[in-house]
């Protein structure tokens, strides 16, 4: 692999490193199944799908090294699936310009245009 290759995984695992933190840390102030501010009216469905980040963040970190293309793929689905999800409840409280939305888009934007080089350079599976 190439060090380009290498850097660009180092900068989604420290992207998907920080996620956890944020996590990690709203699980410990208000519980593993937290609104996120948004709610009695917060779908369960939601507060599922934010407390499955604290642990597919931090796995699609270590594979982005032990296998890397399969990292990819995971980076990708959270990515795409985070911000999916988030701009329902952006849109429904006005945040567009808010720093976790805009920073969620900004690493969606960098996963799919960053991506296809760690792809070409990852070793395929084995059979």
């Amino acid at each position: 692999m190439t060090r380009l290759s290498f850097a660009i995984r180092i900068l989604f695992a420290c992207c998907l490193l920080v996620a956890t933190t944020n996590h990690i840390r709203a699980d410990f102030q208000h519980g593993l199944f937290w609104n996120y501010g948004y709610g009695a009216s917060t779908l369960w469905a939601s507060r599922i799908f934010w407390a499955a980040l604290t642990f597919l963040d931090p796995l699609a970190a270590l594979l982005l090294f032990i296998k890397p293309r399969a990292g990819i793929f995971l980076t990708a689905a959270i990515i795409l699936a985070d911000v999916a999800h988030n701009t329902y409840y952006v849109a429904m409280n006005h945040q567009w310009l808010e720093l976790f939305y805009l920073s969620q888009v900004a690493f969606l934007i960098a996963v799919v245009l960053l991506s296809p080089v760690v792809w070409r350079k990852a070793p395929a599976p084995s059979p």
